[in-house]
Formats: structure tokens, C-alpha cells, sequence
């Protein structure tokens, strides 16, 4: 590859990532750099930057001839560009519009958008000063770009006061809004960076999660080629179909000032190639079963993973390698390390493309139909001794016939595992963070003690509490199905769910063993203050991660784990809410509790879904006054959807919420039910649950503490993201030497 540089400059290319070195003593005067008029260029997805180091970043754009689709693949052959960068902070005030930089340059660098990478740019500075804020732009003659800003980051014998950082994830173009971004930028102008765990860009369309109202600006999805699934839905399949994901989600001006405002250290999850994916296999279908071995199969699509990878290396920047060349589907390591002063260093994982299949087949028996399991069963809701005592242990002997006892149970793959211990080893910052894109933390159900206490609460009306709770739960508790409790009617149906339950069985619950290989690795090596900081799940958590789950008292806390709901992704609530009913209807009330025709003066009758997972997973025991908190989103957001005027949202939701706290049913049966899932203690290292919610996080990190202030946003007002974003903030805290999370 050629481009035109400077003399000044140091130019070396590898592959698509081109880089150079700034010269700090050849600076010039930005001002005076071609003054063209000519102006006919653009560039429609912005500009961004990533992956700061005390002495580099990697820049990124995408640029085209105006007369071009912002979206089409263009045929205009390669684009000769400049990229332009100054330490000026006049430049501050430049932010967000495409005015020329001021001041001295400290870089002008000659790049190509090149035609065969769909126009995109990926430059590497080189050279730059630690912990200093820099500003970029790029221009073809004249046609300018938007100003861009990043920060690297100090020096790694700095002795850094505090760090300040974003937390982003799964951020679905198909459903809610994206008002958070708005929210990130208005509040958290001061941030180093920020990251993104995964879920950038969603590669299905029509998919029943994505089935919700979605703003008005986010018009749907239709994919330049794209295949359809048995239910209507469609998957990207193609270069141009994820190349096109990519420009569209970019195209949000929102998402785009996030980018020209922070550096962006990211990891993909599974939506960036195939929802709950392994490897180059996709979930769509069940897959192939073998009896004889018991072992299953799901499709694998290497070509699909391959352009999957391509996609993602054009259109995120990131200091990694990726190359074609090489045979099979692992073609790109976006495993990797950062170093920010005596303060921090983060460990940024990749837990899909070395992962091993689910220890169960989507396309084993179920043993009461027949028919395959599909996700319910081997991915979520898994009885915890199938899962563990038959199909993990299966595996791990295998495994050890191979010479490794992971081998076949394995999310981070021999190399990565091997490469995270020795960098979380020779790690000698306070704080050491561990970008995991799923959840260390165990979501773990009781089945026989959640369907006691619910038949004991059924029965307290009429037999008194004392008989139901002292007499009826433990039986159950201590015969199961064969309780004379359980109703002949519901003996059947309820049967399989009398046992341990594992909720979801694609985050690291279904990778138990190397989850413990971790954490005694952790243990054993006396390693202080590891922190994950996770996505996926669609929720906020936060708790502590032991050693073995499954040992007495749940074993022995090792580290602590953050979660933070995705952008604008339905919650895990909405998921399970959907799913329960298939499983029994019995156990829905674990998961929620309808109120419907709730009549509100002026507006007429709302009906919504009480969240009860989240006692059911772990919150604390509620008073009344935190069941009220409890329904102000839902009844918020019923309102909304009924045309109230956003002024008004509020005053009517407390009148609403005021007047269901004086109703029995609400004050004495439905709190009573809360509270009796709450003593369940399903999950006693949880500290935080909220199950149904989008949003973000901020961390601020000092060598005393760490604290992630979680924001919770308020839904659509109709077709519109609301103008009050935040419906509620909750501040997470964790003292240095303690894995102790505290809540307020």
C-alpha cells in the first residue's frame, strides 16, 4: 500500500493499519496547510479514535466523494487523505464542527482510504506525549472533517491521581433510543475514555427481542443481501451486509460525537458475528446430535466469520492484528492489555472466538418430549447436575485424555488463558480491571425452594402464616414433587423443575471449570483488587465472585464484578418475562406479576408487568416504599405510551404509584410476594440487581477506591427518546483491598 507523506514524517504500512511517527521538533502551522476550496468530499460516519497509550492512538474514518451513498458500497477507487493532528487546546472550542484545526500541528500525515476496505481509514500515531490531549482532523483538499479529540494515556511509572471512564454496551439500532449517549455527553465531559463490551452492532433483523417500539430516528434495517430464518427474522451474511450494520449504526450523530469526543477501547461479544456464538458455529438451529457420543454439532459458517472479523477491523479501531491470509475462521486477536500509570491496568478479553461449544447440545433430547432442547435447557434454565455432574464432567475427562482438562470447556481458549494469567500476574498497578463481555457472577434458581414458598404464600390466606411457612414450605422443600402439598393437578407439570437451576448457561456459569481455574489462580496467586467489568446480559449487577459456587456457603470471594445494562437492548427481564410461560405457568410469578386496567384519572386505564426477578435473583426483602420504586419505570413508561406530555410524566406516575400503595392487593398480597421471593437469598453474592433496565456506567478510579455511578435511563416518550434521560442513579463503591461491593 502507498501513501503520500510529508518528509517529516515516518511512514511504515502493515497491511491495512498504516502508521507513523509524530515530529514534535518539525511542527507547521496548521492554518497555513492547503487552503483548497475544493470541496468534494465527506465523510458520513464520522471519525474516531481508540486504544490510547502513553505514546499512540489509532484514528479512524471513513471517507467518500459527496455525490456518493453514505451507505453503498462506493466504486470511487482509493481516496488520498491527510490526517492532521495538534496538542492546541484552542481547539476544545472547535469540538463537533468541521472548522479548520488551529495552531501548530504536531502531525500531517498522508493516508489512503482505500476502496477494497469500504473507504475506511486506520492510522497509528506514534510519538506523542503521555497523558495529553491531542486533537485530530482529516481533510481531502478541501472537505474537512468534524475535530476530533482523544487523551493518552500516562506514563506507566506515573503516579496517577484518579482515571474517569465510560462503560457501553450492547447498543441495538432495532429497539428503545440511544438517548444515554446524549446523557454520557452532556455529563461526563471529562472522561480518559471509554469502553465497549461487545454488542456494537446487532446482526439479526425482526428477531423477536427486537420486536419493542424503537425511536422514530432509527428507521429499520434492510440488508444488501442478508438470509432468513424459519420465523421471519433476517441475519447479516455477507461483507456488505455487516460492512452496512456498521455504517448505519455510525451514522447516529449521537454515536458519532461519543467517538469524536473519547478514545474507545473496545472487545466484541456475540452479536458482531452470530447471536450466542462459539467459534465460527452459529445458534440459529439446534444443530446435529450423535446418541452414541452424545455430543452435538451447530452449523458452522467460517465464511460468515471471516467477514464478520474483516468488518469489524475496518470499522472499529483498534490496535490489533488481523490478517486474511491465514486458513480458518481466527483470522484477527482483539486480545490485549493497557497500562494506565501505577493506577490501573485492563485486561480486554475475547470470549467467543476460542470458546468451546455449550457443555449441552441445543440439539440433544429433551428427556420428557423427545425433541431437541433447543436454547431452553442447554443455554438457559439448565438443571445445574446435568449441566455440571453429567456434561461437564463428561468433558473435562475427555479433556484430560487430550492432555488438557479445558480443552472442550473452555471460553478464553489455551493460549488466551495462558496469556491472561501471565499479564493479570505481572500486573503491578492498584487496580486491576478485566473487560469481560459475559458475567462472572453465578444466576443460580432453586426450583424446589422458589416452588415452596410460592405454594406456602398461596396457602398463608388460608391456613395462616405460621402453618404455611412452617409447615407446608418445608415439606415441599424436603419431598419435592411427592410433598402432599403440590397439587395431582400441577404434580406433572412441575416435576422437572424441582432442582437447581442455572439461568444462563452462555455467560461463564456454563464455563464452571475454567471459571474456578481462574479464580485459584487469582486466589492462590495473592492477586488484590481484580475487577470485571461486564455487558451482555442486559442488566445491572454487582457482587462478589467466589472460588466455587458450589461449595459450602457458595465458596470463598476472590474478586468483584460490575455489570451495566446495554444502551438501548431489551432487559433480561423482558427476555425471561417472555419465556417463563413456555416453561410452566406456574413459576411465571417468579419472574413477574401483571397489573392490569389500573385506572388513572384523566388518562384512563395502564396495564404493566411488576418486576419480581429481581428478588427472585437476589434484591434485598422490599418495604413498601422500595416495591413502590420498584413499579415507577414500568407505570413511567405505561403512561408515556399512553400520549401523556412529558411534563406531566412525572407528577402523573407518583399520583398513580401513590394511589396503588393504598390498594391491599399491592401494599399487603403483592408486597408480602416480593418479599417472600426475596428470602429465597437465591444468589447471596449479589449486592445489585436490576433486571430490567438500559443504560450505562461511569467509573472513577483513585487508589483508595473504585466507583461506577450506573445509569439507568427512562423509555420512550411515544416514538421519541424522553428529554429527562435518567430515570435513576445507582453508585457502586469498592474499597482497595476488599472484593466487599457497597450500594447507594
Amino acid at each position: 500500500m502507498s501513501v503520500n507523506v510529508p518528509r517529516r514524517d515516518f511512514l511504515r504500512a502493515t497491511g491495512f493499519l498504516t502508521t507513523s511517527v509524530a515530529a514534535f521538533g518539525l511542527s507547521g502551522c496548521l492554518g497555513s496547510n492547503n487552503n483548497s476550496s475544493d470541496d468534494q468530499h465527506k465523510f458520513p460516519q464520522g471519525i474516531a479514535a481508540a486504544d490510547p497509550r502513553p505514546d499512540s492512538i489509532v484514528l479512524w474514518a471513513r471517507v467518500l466523494p459527496k455525490t456518493a451513498d453514505d451507505i453503498a458500497v462506493a466504486g470511487s477507487g482509493d481516496i488520498t487523505a491527510q490526517l492532521l493532528v495538534s496538542s492546541a487546546a484552542e481547539n476544545a472550542a472547535l469540538l463537533g464542527g468541521n472548522q479548520a484545526l488551529l495552531g501548530s500541528d504536531i502531525a500531517t500525515v498522508g493516508v489512503a482510504a482505500r476502496q477494497a476496505y469500504d473507504h475506511t481509514i486506520r492510522h497509528k500515531l506514534g510519538g506523542l506525549k503521555p497523558a495529553t490531549t491531542y486533537y485530530y482532523q482529516f481533510r481531502v483538499d478541501g472537505s474537512r472533517s468534524r475535530v476530533g479529540r482523544f487523551r493518552t494515556a500516562p506514563a506507566s511509572s506515573a503516579a496517577l491521581a484518579q482515571l474517569k471512564f465510560g462503560l457501553l454496551v450492547c447498543q441495538d439500532w432495532s429497539v428503545n433510543h440511544w438517548a444515554a449517549l446524549d446523557d454520557l455527553l452532556a455529563r461526563d465531559n471529562d472522561l480518559d475514555f471509554f469502553i465497549h463490551l461487545g454488542d456494537y452492532i446487532y446482526e439479526t433483523v425482526g428477531k423477536a427481542f427486537q420486536s419493542g417500539s424503537v425511536e422514530s430516528r432509527h428507521t429499520p434495517l434492510v440488508f444488501p443481501d442478508g438470509t432468513v430464518n424459519p420465523d421471519g427474522s433476517s441475519y447479516a451474511t455477507t461483507l456488505n451486509d455487516y460492512r452496512y450494520l456498521y455504517k448505519r449504526y455510525r451514522s447516529d450523530p449521537r454515536l458519532q460525537a461519543v467517538h469524536e469526543r473519547f478514545a474507545m477501547i473496545a472487545v466484541w461479544d456475540d452479536h458482531e458475528f452470530s447471536d450466542d456464538c462459539w467459534g465460527d458455529a452459529e445458534t440459529y438451529s439446534n444443530g446435529s446430535f450423535n446418541p452414541a457420543t452424545g455430543a452435538g454439532d451447530n452449523a458452522h459458517q467460517i465464511s460468515r466469520r471471516r467477514r464478520a472479523n474483516q468488518a469489524w477491523f475496518e470499522y472499529m479501531p483498534a490496535d490489533v492484528v488481523f490478517d486474511d491470509t491465514v486458513a480458518g475462521f481466527e483470522t484477527i486477536r482483539i486480545y490485549r492489555d493497557f497500562r494506565f500509570g501505577t493506577l490501573a491496568h485492563l485486561l480486554m478479553t475475547d470470549q467467543r472466538l476460542y470458546r468451546s461449544d455449550h457443555l449441552i447440545p441445543e440439539a440433544a433430547p429433551n428427556p420428557a418430549t423427545g425433541s431437541a432442547l433447543g436454547s431452553i435447557g442447554s443455554r438457559y434454565m439448565v438443571p445445574e447436575s446435568t449441566l455440571y455432574d453429567q456434561a461437564e464432567a463428561a468433558k473435562l475427562a475427555a479433556g484430560t485424555a487430550l492432555g488438557d482438562p479445558l480443552a472442550l470447556v473452555s471460553m478464553l481458549g489455551t493460549k488466551q488463558r495462558n496469556w491472561w494469567k501471565t499479564t493479570l500476574t505481572g500486573a503491578t498497578a492498584t487496580w486491576k480491571l478485566w473487560g469481560s463481555e459475559v458475567m462472572l457472577l453465578k444466576l443460580g434458581l432453586d426450583g424446589t425452594r422458589a416452588i415452596a414458598a410460592l405454594t406456602a404464600l398461596q396457602a398463608a390466606p388460608t391456613v395462616g402464616a405460621a402453618t404455611a411457612f412452617g409447615v407446608i414450605m418445608p415439606d415441599i422443600i424436603a419431598k419435592g414433587v411427592n410433598s402432599v402439598y403440590i397439587p395431582a393437578a400441577d404434580k406433572v407439570t412441575l416435576a422437572p423443575y424441582f432442582q437447581q437451576f442455572v439461568i444462563n448457561a452462555d455467560m461463564w456459569d456454563g464455563f464452571d471449570a475454567e471459571r474456578r481455574e481462574l479464580m485459584n489462580f487469582i486466589a492462590g496467586n495473592k492477586i488484590a483488587n481484580v475487577v470485571a467489568l461486564t455487558g451482555d446480559i442486559h442488566a445491572f449487577y454487582a457482587g462478589e465472585v467466589r472460588d466455587n459456587y458450589r461449595a459450602a456457603g457458595g465458596g470463598k470471594p476472590v474478586m468483584s464484578e460490575i455489570v451495566v445494562a446495554g444502551v438501548s437492548s431489551d432487559s433480561f427481564f423482558s427476555y425471561l418475562k417472555d419465556a417463563v410461560g413456555a416453561l410452566s405457568s406456574s413459576l411465571a410469578t417468579l419472574v413477574y406479576y401483571p397489573i392490569n386496567n389500573l385506572p388513572v384519572p384523566g388518562v384512563g386505564n395502564i396495564s404493566f408487568n411488576v418486576n419480581l426477578l429481581d428478588y427472585t435473583l437476589g434484591r434485598p426483602a422490599p418495604t413498601l416504599a422500595d416495591l413502590q420504586q420498584q413499579v415507577r419505570h414500568p407505570v413511567r413508561s405505561a403512561l408515556a405510551q399512553k400520549a401523556v406530555p412529558e411534563a406531566q410524566l412525572d407528577a402523573t406516575t407518583d399520583a398513580a404509584v401513590n394511589a396503588l400503595a393504598t390498594d391491599p392487593s399491592f401494599n399487603t398480597s403483592l408486597l408480602g410476594l416480593a418479599q417472600t421471593l426475596a428470602g429465597l437469598d437465591a444468589n447471596p453474592w449479589l449486592e445489585h440487581v436490576d433486571s430490567d433496565a438500559q443504560g450505562y456506567g461511569v467509573v472513577t478510579l483513585t487508589p483508595g477506591q473504585l466507583v461506577c455511578r450506573l445509569r439507568k435511563m427512562h423509555r420512550l416518550i411515544g416514538s421519541n427518546a424522553p428529554g429527562k434521560i435518567v430515570a435513576r442513579e445507582t453508585t457502586v463503591t469498592l474499597a482497595a483491598g476488599s472484593t466487599k461491593v457497597s450500594i447507594s
